[in-house]
């Protein structure tokens, strides 16, 4: 593997960081301002509208994309550090509008989207006119086995009739947000991995409610995760996503790319956290002299610097197989990095916070919010409990029982 960035990406690479000191860093607390003065919540701040301008102005904009001439026309090995540049704000991937979960929703629309469905839905998220909502998480089943997803999407004449209870559906409370994907069962009688449906759903559709906006960890994001109630809602029968039964396949095809985006993004929060904790530990002094000088200071930073390279390696190495060999290939590192990334990304945060003592527990900070994602993180897009376990299969198939173990 050739370690060196791609022209490209070198390029981008420069513009972003660039573009990250230059206007997002600064953009940060008069993003958060800016939302608590917002009669609405959840609607995207002015600063945010400006912040997308000047990305666009500057090409830095849908770097994921790399379908059907869409985007920047990346592979993901030459996106995975771009993602990590943004990773380290919070409004980062807003910026250049590379955030979840319209990524995944438009890299899907672009794999398995009608033409018609790619003009009314696709073209707009693009054009950040719109954005969207991705709704699987059910809160009566263990949504981490994707096969028990219960809602119900029904045949009826030329129209589906949808009913379920999703929740965590990410982005329905945005006022923009005007299109839901959702995962349900259309058949329960077929096989285990044909049953589920991917459908696009309006969300101005009757018999859609929002019932509540759920908080991680007592944070409400502004985007929204929302439990939403779908009661005899009705959609066009072209409103289907790829074909009748293909859900779960369109779900791991959006999945794999997501999580290596996620991983990287979370590569970029430890280096941010790690970043803030050299330079408090530089800064503050305690017992005579600055906290660096302390043994188990060096010994956070140190750790932190080998974990985060760790990850970042078989980050690459997940990406260029993506590349040269598919997403199937890469199933075992893309599992591994979910795992990884997230965790190093949330000891090396505690790391921080412990450091800053009680600023890091503060709002003065952004190591809660920081903190909260990355615990989240370890439950969203697959617990890690469940990529371990795929992990452990995919190994375990090398071997067979051996003789001597037979007697």
């Amino acid at each position: 593997m050739d370690f060196a960035y791609s022209p490209r990406t070198a390029e981008l690479a420069e513009k972003l960081h660039v573009f990250m000191d230059e206007h997002v860093y600064p953009a940060e607390d008069v993003y958060n301002a800016q939302i608590a003065a917002n009669e609405n919540p959840h609607e995207q701040p002015q600063v945010m509208r400006d912040l997308q301008a000047t990305a666009r102005d500057q090409g830095l904009w849908n770097l994921f994309m790399a379908h059907d001439n869409l985007g920047a026309g990346l592979t993901n090995l030459e996106y995975a550090p771009l993602a990590e540049i943004v990773g380290r704000s919070l409004i980062g991937n807003e910026a250049i509008n590379c955030s979840a979960p319209d990524t995944g929703n438009m890299e899907i629309l672009a794999l398995y989207g009608t033409p018609e469905q790619k003009e009314q839905w696709l073209r707009p998220l693009l054009d950040c006119e719109i954005r969207s909502a991705f709704a699987m998480t059910e809160p009566e089943v263990a949504s981490s086995d994707a096969t028990n997803v219960c809602t119900s999407v029904i045949r009826d004449g030329d129209e589906y009739v949808i009913n379920g209870r999703k929740w965590y559906a990410s982005g329905v409370l945005d006022p923009d947000c005007k299109l839901m994907i959702v995962m349900g069962k259309s058949d329960p009688d077929a096989s285990t991995y044909r049953q589920q449906s991917m459908i696009l759903v309006p969300t101005d559709a009757e018999g859609v409610t929002v019932v509540r906006d759920l908080p991680t960890f007592g944070y409400h994001d502004r985007l929204g995760h929302g439990e939403v109630l779908f009661e005899d809602v009705r959609v066009p029968a072209s409103n289907m996503l790829g074909v009748e039964g293909g859900g779960f396949e369109i779900a791991q095809g959006r999945l794999g790319p997501g999580r290596m985006h996620y991983a990287m993004r979370a590569i970029g929060i430890a280096e941010r956290a790690l970043q803030m904790m050299c330079q408090r530990a530089t800064d503050r002094v305690a017992f005579g002299e600055p906290l660096a000088k302390r043994g188990v200071v060096r010994e956070w930073i140190a750790r932190s610097r080998v974990e985060i390279d760790q990850i970042r390696l078989i980050t690459f190495k997940a990406a260029w197989l993506m590349d040269t060999q598919g997403n199937a290939a890469a199933r075992m590192e893309v599992a591994a990095i979910k795992v990884a990334a997230m965790e190093t990304a949330h000891r090396v945060v505690d790391r921080a916070v412990q450091t800053y003592g009680a600023a890091g527990v503060s709002d003065d900070t952004v190591l809660g919010r920081f903190y909260a994602l990355t615990r989240a993180l370890q439950i969203a897009d697959g617990p890690t409990e469940v990529h371990l376990r795929t992990m452990a299969r995919l190994e375990l198939k090398k071997y067979t029982p051996s003789t001597e173990a037979a007697r």
